[in-house]
């Protein structure tokens, strides 16, 4: 039977935090009739993270585990996991357990013919300062260059479906755009509120520069390939039909 619901968990130095995190999403799941999988990257973490893994993988034929040789970032774990798995409808969360899996199913549950793509928004943060100011920078300096005014881009929570991506790449830093690109190429999103925990094991990956410098740095691009990406549009056809796609194999 194919699967039809992913949800993506990018993973670095979270040994500690796999097994309760599959464990969560398996109660979360376990009454859901769709047929589903947990997909697992590892972006070249030096802890036993890969070791937790595997051992979950071989216990439940609905956990997959990819791994990076190298240290890619978020993003490239993130757009690993998406084309990792072939499932119409995709979720993400952090590896940290800060995310509330619980929250998946209530977001799944939205998306329909008026809906592709619902965000989280965590509405009482367990972070530090450092945190919580930068995130309201970046906020600011979004809506100010790319005209869109998601409150929380920085949620990893995230449920739509798969057509969503279209038209959108990887690059070091997707995974703090992904909303605004996604809104960009004419699919419909929503933001809603989500729960947010403090981390019990393993640290922060983030500091000021990697949050808020370098989000910054990326906006430049993003704003530049905002006013020149080529949105949708309606195509008629007559005669055959190629066949293959352009740039096919």
């Amino acid at each position: 039977m194919a699967v039809e619901i992913a949800i993506v968990v990018p993973l670095y130095n979270e040994a500690d935090n796999v097994d309760p995190l599959v464990d969560e999403l398996v109660r979360v799941f376990g009454d859901v009739t769709t047929p589903w999988h947990v997909v697992l990257v590892d972006d070249g973490s030096r802890d036993a993270t890969w070791d937790r893994v595997r051992s979950r993988a071989a216990l439940d034929p609905r956990v997959r585990g990819l791994r990076h040789v190298e240290n890619r970032g978020q993003s490239a774990a993130v757009w690993t996991g998406l084309t990792g798995t072939s499932a119409a409808l995709l979720c993400t969360l952090d590896g940290d357990l800060q995310n509330d899996p619980s929250e998946l199913p209530r977001m799944l549950g939205m998306l329909g013919p008026d809906l592709d793509f619902v965000c989280g928004h965590r509405v009482a943060r367990q972070d530090n300062w450092v945190r919580k100011v930068s995130s309201r920078v970046a906020r600011w300096a979004r809506k100010a260059a790319l005209g869109h005014d998601f409150a929380d881009t920085g949620c990893a929570l995230r449920a739509f479906k798969r057509e969503a991506l279209d038209g959108v790449f990887c690059f070091n830093g997707l995974h703090r755009f992904l909303p605004i690109l996604v809104a960009g190429n004419g699919s419909r999103c929503r933001e809603v509120p989500v729960r947010h925990r403090p981390r019990v094991a393993g640290v922060s990956k983030y500091g000021v520069w990697n949050r808020l410098g370098r989000g910054i740095f990326d906006l430049v691009g993003v704003a530049w390939y905002q006013r020149r990406r080529i949105r949708r549009v309606g195509v008629e056809a007559t005669g055959p039909a190629p066949t293959r796609p352009l740039g096919g194999t």
